[in-house]
């Protein structure tokens, strides 16, 4: 691929033929990619299309098995993060790579080649670089003080300290709120405008319309295509991604006779350090409903569905379960074991997917083993029924995977998540609560999932679903609880709820005593 002569200064890195494979898998065959100044790129996919694995060649974490990148027409070696930088390349990854006790300037000067550091300098270039683009960080302020959105910032101020003209992001609104993600762009546009070239790995299409001036799209290590954004549209984006029409429509049917299934009064939980993570929470979650919890980061979501399943310590309140016997079953003071003993049928997908979720060093076969030994079956279990249902989530969900013994943690974010949530619905759940089930997941997988959670509801399961993106909730859930600081701020109908009265409600404006 030539860089056209009329823009040739304009072109930052080209990418030729670049070949990647890991074992028999290959992540990226003969890839072509162009690269300029003074433009945002999309990358764009489906999970496990070889976005990430193409970026970690381009900053040095890997080297292409065959292939070229070229600056400026003449081919270049980058062995290293180290010669990424000295080509100024800078990648930012989806997990910080932060010294949590350090402040802000000591983890950006942090490896630098200098015999003699002076951190007031320091401190003052890292103002500089703050004022520039408009980003807000104190440079002596400690990582652990800091929030997440802060922390991306020290990344990025990091790489921008050492010198990088090109900027990597991998997944960079992953974690954010709404409004941080508006603050996030605002800065990525003054770099554009600076002569900065950056390139955005993103499964969500509505930021790539938003703040993208071409997008680049991969198929299953392949290279599809580069198209300007102003030319396209979502659906466009998804069928170059997946190969076929998809629909992005969300099927959101009623059920027909909705029964308490789970019902909260007066949830409050206090961390180790006496922190108030929830307050006074109440709420009834419904059989043939999707409750979609919404709320900025840390308000309190992932409390709120570990103490429901026995995970974390409640100091006031109660959680009923309504079995279908009319039974009620109270959960507040029993763990995840004592809980499942009790026959309530409860499944749970976590935000952690290799923590609390799977297990990344078994295959599928071996993870199904182990939720059946989590419900109780014995020590002594047969591997038949769990690899049969291995085989049947590989098959019926379409995970890409070598095999059902193959470790999870190899797979890629979307394949994880399809063996999670198929493990928990393949337990006929009568409630089913999923904790930013498509974080991260491409646009395919992401309505895979929202799929799978309307056909549970439409069983009569009661689906609790903690999501991010308010357009998502307002599509899929029936009911929206909004938390803020801990706190119940409302809860609406999300068929005439707008994303501006939720947004509201999430920084507490539009709250009301008792709403």
């Amino acid at each position: 691929m030539e860089c056209n002569e009329t823009f040739k200064k304009a072109c930052a890195i080209e990418m030729r033929g670049i070949t990647k494979c890991f074992g028999q898998v290959v992540a990226n065959d003969g890839i072509d990619l162009e690269i300029r100044y003074g433009e945002i790129l999309a990358l764009l996919g489906e999970n496990g299309s070889g976005k990430t694995t193409l970026m970690n060649m381009l900053s040095g974490i890997y080297q292409p098995d065959s292939g070229q990148i070229l600056e400026d027409g003449k081919p270049i070696y980058i062995r290293s993060p180290k010669d990424a930088y000295e080509h100024g390349i800078g990648m930012i990854h989806q997990h910080y790579k932060l010294v949590e006790v350090f402040t802000a300037a000591q983890n950006i000067i942090l490896g630098l080649d200098e015999e003699k550091l002076d951190l007031d300098q320091t401190n003052a270039k890292v103002a500089e670089i703050c004022e520039r683009y408009g980003f807000d960080i104190d440079p002596v302020k400690k990582v652990y003080d800091m929030s997440v959105s802060q922390k991306q910032t020290v990344e990025i101020v990091k790489v921008l300290y050492r010198g990088a003209r090109i900027l990597v992001l991998d997944e960079p609104t992953a974690v954010l709120t709404p409004q941080e993600t508006t603050k996030l762009f605002k800065v990525l546009r003054n770099m554009k405008a600076d002569g900065k070239a950056i390139i955005i790995i993103t499964h969500k299409l509505h930021e790539v319309m938003d703040v993208s001036d071409k997008v680049a799209v991969l198929r299953k290590g392949r290279y599809i295509g580069t198209v300007e954004t102003s030319e396209t549209n979502p659906q466009a984006l998804t069928d170059m991604m997946v190969g076929h029409a998809v629909s992005l429509n969300i099927d959101r049917p009623l059920y027909p006779d909705p029964k308490d299934k789970l019902v909260v009064s007066g949830l409050t939980c206090i961390d180790e350090e006496g922190i108030t993570k929830l307050e006074d929470v109440s709420f009834t979650a419904r059989t043939g409903e999707i409750l979609g919890i919404a709320g900025i980061s840390g308000s309190g979501q992932k409390e709120l569905l570990e103490a429901i399943t026995g995970l974390c310590p409640v100091k006031e309140g109660s959680v009923s379960f309504i079995g279908s016997d009319g039974k009620t079953t109270e959960l507040i003071g029993k763990t995840p074991m004592q809980i499942r003993k009790t026959g309530v049928g409860m499944a749970f997908v976590p935000e952690d997917r290799l923590g609390m979720g799977l297990v990344g060093s078994m295959g599928m076969t071996g993870n199904m083993m182990l939720r059946s030994w989590k419900n109780g079956k014995g020590v002594l279990l047969k591997k038949k029924d769990p690899e049969a249902l291995a085989n049947r989530i590989w098959k019926e969900l379409e995970v890409v995977t070598p095999g059902v013994e193959f470790p999870v943690r190899k797979l890629s974010g979307g394949n994880v998540q399809k063996v999670l949530v198929g493990r928990e619905i393949s337990r006929e759940p009568e409630v089913l609560m999923t904790a930013y089930a498509v974080r991260g997941l491409d646009i395919n997988t992401s309505y895979t999932i929202y799929n799978l959670l309307t056909e549970q509801k439409m069983k009569g399961v009661a689906v609790v679903y903690v999501g991010e993106g308010l357009d998502v909730l307002l599509e899929l859930a029936d009911r929206i609880l909004v938390l803020c600081g801990g706190r119940v701020s409302g809860i609406v109908d999300a068929r005439t709820a707008t994303k501006e009265e939720i947004g509201l409600m999430m920084t507490h404006l539009h709250a009301k005593e008792g709403e």
